[in-house]
């Protein structure tokens, strides 16, 4: 029996600093996340960051939770829930941190008669500290609790023309709505290094920029910058964006590495102050709004944009739990079910 699982990222049980500490000492323990050498990571993680880091990051989180809970897990589950109602298999969630454990998700397909299951992680660009961290997890799950189950991986679904015709009408939609002067694309930064790890080339990647839009290249497979480029050129040519109008940047970043450019606050601020005057901007690299989104963008970034001058910040919502993109999910699943028949037949 064929079975769904869908994997986000986490979130904390509460807002409350014990427990965003210890999430957050589960994420960024992660060596696919921070990726030094153990020693390092325990002495930054456990020596520095969760000391200073869980009460801040628990203020923040205090300004977006739910009455329902956090905004991530929420969506998420109303988004499982629209996914099952349009498949025949059963479709359960999991998270790659916090308390609803990849290994309990697997467990609930199991107990279900699940004995091949599609992985499905909602994040539309291949990364490290995304993507391969959740096939990582899975694949040591299954050889540990799970050695009945035959587990097919999901690719980056960033260039699916029906994802960009979602994420492009969630755009529109909004944007017609505005006098925009220029509209950012701000996907989830990563460091510059995690880029060189991915590529598959040994070498390729000069992380110039230049290669992210070579046709055929073989690192795009797994290169978040390239993805995430593409996705920005496959929006702006749906809605028909003319150049100078748009840009991409990437947010959030930590420590003193060099990370992926240009940043999103640093793009606001120079806009800003350039006498852009209203702004709109969008988060494809989350399907779900969350702490990055509500907080560090929607209220962070609209902070920055009117201290420099700006006038008017439109945050453009994740796809969540759209009925358009539920479908696109359930598309996946159902190429995934008609292939697997197809073969044994």
């Amino acid at each position: 029996m064929k079975g769904i699982l869908l994997v986000n990222l986490g979130s904390p049980d509460s807002p409350e600093p014990k427990d965003v500490k210890k999430y957050l000492g589960e994420f960024l323990m992660d060596e696919r996340v921070i990726d030094v050498p153990l020693w390092a990571r325990t002495l930054l993680v456990k020596g520095i960051i969760l000391n200073t880091r869980p009460k801040l990051s628990a203020k923040a989180y205090k300004k977006i939770w739910w009455e329902d809970g956090s905004p991530l897990i929420v969506l998420s589950e109303r988004l499982q829930e629209k996914v099952q109602e349009k498949v025949e298999y059963p479709v359960a969630l999991a998270m790659r941190y916090g308390s609803m454990t990849i290994k309990n998700g697997l467990q609930e397909l199991v107990d279900k008669g699940c004995t091949e299951i599609k992985t499905i992680p909602l994040y539309p660009q291949f990364a490290m500290a995304t993507t391969e961290t959740i096939d990582v997890k899975i694949d040591e799950l299954v050889a540990a609790h799970f050695p009945n189950v035959t587990i097919t991986r999901t690719a980056a679904f960033y260039k699916r023309q029906d994802y960009i015709n979602v994420l492009s009408k969630s755009i529109g939609e909004v944007l017609d709505t505005l006098d925009y002067e220029h509209i950012l694309f701000s996907y989830h930064g990563v460091p510059e290094r995690h880029i060189r790890k991915s590529d598959v080339t040994k070498g390729n990647c000069k992380m110039d920029g230049k290669c992210c839009f070579k046709k055929g290249s073989e690192q795009h497979e797994f290169c978040y910058r390239h993805q995430c480029e593409i996705t920005t050129v496959n929006v702006a040519k749906k809605l028909g964006l003319k150049n100078g109008t748009y840009s991409t940047t990437f947010q959030s970043r930590l420590g003193f590495d060099p990370w992926l450019t240009p940043y999103t606050d640093r793009t606001i601020e120079k806009m800003g102050k350039a006498g852009t005057k209203k702004m709109a901007i969008v988060t494809p690299a989350f399907v779900s709004d969350c702490l990055e989104t509500l907080e560090e963008i929607a209220m962070e970034g609209e902070e920055i944009f009117h201290e420099v001058g700006g006038k008017e910040f439109t945050v453009i919502p994740c796809l969540n739990e759209r009925e358009d993109f539920a479908q696109v999910l359930t598309n996946i699943v159902e190429e995934w079910a008609h292939t697997e028949a197809s073969v044994t037949a």
